[in-house]
């Protein structure tokens, strides 16, 4: 159970994250949805540990996590992976090391600085990411350089890396706002597959809230660093969405932005 308690995050007199409590039960798998500014990044910053919080607790299974230092706050971040919008991989490395960067945090001191700089990583770890890359289609891409790769598939290998984390927790940040609305459903359908297949916990900033619908279990709907909405997809009806928002759910999304065409996958389809 990850539990937030009151979380609160100020910049200068700006409230980014605003007196936010939520109870996410372990294998939840959970849209946060907002327009731009509603703070919806931030509270996974805060969630990792990338940003400190003002006010407020986060506790995962007990432990208070807020409270993280040193080493255990690396631990920390290795079991709560995050995965962003501009997928964060090395550009000019290939694909198979970019997957074995999420070993990193698994070596101590020097090890993990030989690691890096040499690619000394163990047969067994090249076969745990060739075998996740080889999951999400991918193997065929492993020794290509990232740069080389379409949007979709780079944000596909930023979840491999996660995934070489071994997280307990998975946070994705807008992960299909930059992508095209094929790319868009494969994305989702992998961050599906993992919440399913793995039982990971999965938090999720989108836009679109049909695409909310289609894959959460649960919708947390943010405005003005606050939760306005907490529940089920089918109870966030385009009705709540203009008493919250004040706006339809079309002037929602907004006119720059084309809602992706997804279709959620069956659990039995899963492979």
């Amino acid at each position: 159970m990850l539990e937030i308690e009151g979380l609160s995050r100020n910049f200068g007199a700006k409230q980014a994250v605003d007196n936010v409590s939520l109870r996410i039960p372990d294998g939840q798998m959970v849209g946060i949805i907002g327009r731009s500014g509603a703070g919806k990044s931030t509270l996974l910053r805060l969630i990792n540990r990338l940003s400190e919080p003002s006010a407020g607790s986060i506790r995962f299974h007990g432990q208070e996590v807020s409270q993280l230092r040193g080493r255990k706050l690396r631990d920390w971040r290795m079991g709560c992976a995050m995965i962003f919008q501009q997928f964060n991989l090395v550009q000019r490395l290939d694909v198979l090391t970019n997957v074995l960067i999420g070993r990193l945090n698994h070596r101590r001191g020097a090890l993990a600085h030989l690691a890096s700089l040499f690619a000394q990583f163990t047969p067994a770890e090249r076969a745990m990411a060739l075998a996740t890359l080889d999951r999400f289609d991918l193997l065929a891409t492993a020794l290509q350089r990232a740069d080389t790769l379409s949007g979709g598939q780079q944000q596909r290998v930023a979840i491999c890396r996660a995934l070489l984390q071994q997280p307990r927790i998975l946070l994705a940040d807008e992960p299909i706002a930059s992508l095209d609305p094929q790319n868009a459903r494969v994305v989702m359908d992998a961050l599906r597959q993992v919440n399913i297949q793995d039982g990971l916990t999965v938090l999720v900033n989108l836009h679109h809230l049909d695409t909310a619908r289609a894959y959460c279990d649960r919708i947390v709907a943010m405005q003005s660093g606050r939760v306005m909405f907490d529940g089920r997809p089918d109870e966030l009806t385009a009705e709540r969405v203009a008493a919250i928002y004040g706006v339809s759910e079309a002037e929602f999304h907004g006119p720059e932005a084309e809602r992706p065409a997804v279709i959620p996958m069956p659990a039995g389809a899963l492979v």
